[in-house]
């Protein structure tokens, strides 16, 4: 594309990002989580946001580089603590539930060959420490969105015969067509799109199966939902009743699983990228609700700490389901980003669940919900699970079994 109708498209990203992911309302805070390599692209979120009428907009920078070198040097004290202003940081956004933008750009083995060991411990600390505004955004207290841009390392990870600026721009395109950007209007495209996934939130909703039945010749496995457990998808709204956009591209509908019930065995289906590492051909054996077996092709030590995280962790959080027609699955991309590989196949969350996944959940104590099931860990780790030959029934409290998806897609 030319640099003209790039910088038209990436403008209308930015206030699309702002419009419709975080809805920015006047007076409002702004926390914008961005990678440093995305200067230009983080000061046309900042310029829209204040057109918006946000009250301050605040950047937090990452710096791949910074961050390698500080896992593999810090000290175990550097490590292990998170500073004081960092955890007041975290509840002060909490506390005043600040819009929250995370631009995901980084290189999906950014951090590979590090000991895990120390990621894990810096991983800890940190979910730990900034446990305020996850439980926050969790709860949709705020208003928050997860987005992409395209960094030279990451496109080559996905374009591996592209170098370059030539991975890049390859990279943009395929950002730009799943956010619909490339439409005349994105953001009557959106709410389109959003209107779509609400009929079939609004169909499982009324259906509300006791649990779901997961088969392929790779996957034989059951799991149990929550009685008035709630499925979302597209748009959701925060505590003040504003809609926004948590996820773009997004193509799922998702809820919280029963982590009681929870049998058989599931593979995964593509990479998964995760603490700077990818892991691939997963497969999890559950008993009673958890993972009592997990083991990993490429990438198994990662996933041993993973599963070590906490309790929780070794049980699921999120149960999505996306047809496998959707345009991410079309375009036959693995983007090794979870943002964009999620949106391309059912998948399913190792760890925390959302208490807004059932109903009343974000009024309840801890303990109401761990009565209904809902899993609560530190963690939060999608992994993909569809495939164009998975079916998937559901199965009412009386034993009905009604097909949900067959082959792939919507039965």
């Amino acid at each position: 594309m030319t640099i003209a109708n790039f910088e038209e498209k990436l403008q209308k990203y930015a206030e699309l990002i702002v419009k419709v992911g975080v809805n920015v309302q006047p007076g409002q805070e702004v926390v914008l989580y961005i990678n440093v390599e995305q200067q230009h692209l983080a000061h046309l979120i900042v310029k829209e946001a204040y057109k918006a009428g946000a009250g301050k907009v605040m950047i937090k920078w990452s710096d791949t580089f910074a961050q390698r070198e500080f896992l593999e040097h810090a000290s175990d004290e550097f490590l292990e603590n998170v500073p004081e202003f960092a955890k007041e940081e975290a509840q002060y956004i909490a506390d005043h539930r600040c819009c929250r933008i995370s631009v995901m750009s980084e290189d999906p083995g950014a951090f590979g060959g590090i000991d895990q060991k120390r990621v894990a411990a810096y991983q800890s600390a940190n979910g730990k420490a900034l446990m305020p505004v996850r439980q926050a955004t969790q709860n949709n207290d705020l208003s928050w969105t997860v987005v992409a841009a395209a960094s030279s390392a990451w496109a080559e990870r996905v374009f591996p015969d592209l170098k370059g600026e030539a991975a890049v721009d390859r990279l943009w395109e395929e950002i730009f067509k799943t956010t619909r950007i490339d439409r005349e209007d994105p953001i009557q495209a959106w709410k389109d799109h959003d209107a779509k996934l609400h009929e079939k939130e609004n169909w499982l909703n009324k259906e509300q199966f006791s649990a779901l039945h997961y088969t392929s010749p790779r996957t034989d496995l059951t799991i149990g939902l929550p009685e008035n457990h709630v499925w979302e998808g597209g748009g959701s709204k925060n505590a003040a009743g504003i809609e926004f956009m948590a996820n773009m591209p997004t193509e799922e509908c998702f809820t919280a699983p029963d982590n009681r019930r929870i049998d058989g065995y599931v593979t995964s289906t593509k990479p998964l990228s995760y603490a700077g590492n990818i892991l691939e051909n997963m497969k999890f054996t559950f008993k009673g609700g958890k993972v009592v077996e997990a083991t990993a092709e490429k990438g198994q030590a990662v996933l041993d700490h993973l599963l070590e995280t906490d309790n929780g962790v070794r049980s699921l959080g999120e149960v999505s389901l996306v047809p496998d027609p959707s345009p991410i699955s079309q375009s036959g991309i693995t983007f090794f980003n979870t943002l964009f590989d999620e949106n391309a196949s059912d998948h399913l969350a190792l760890g925390a669940a959302y208490p807004f996944n059932v109903q009343g959940g974000t009024k309840m104590s801890e303990d109401q919900l761990k009565a209904e099931g809902i899993n609560f860990s530190q963690a939060h780790v999608d992994f993909m699970v569809g495939s164009a030959d998975m079916n998937i029934d559901g199965i009412k409290k009386d034993g009905t079994i009604v097909p949900v998806f067959r082959n792939g897609d919507w039965a």
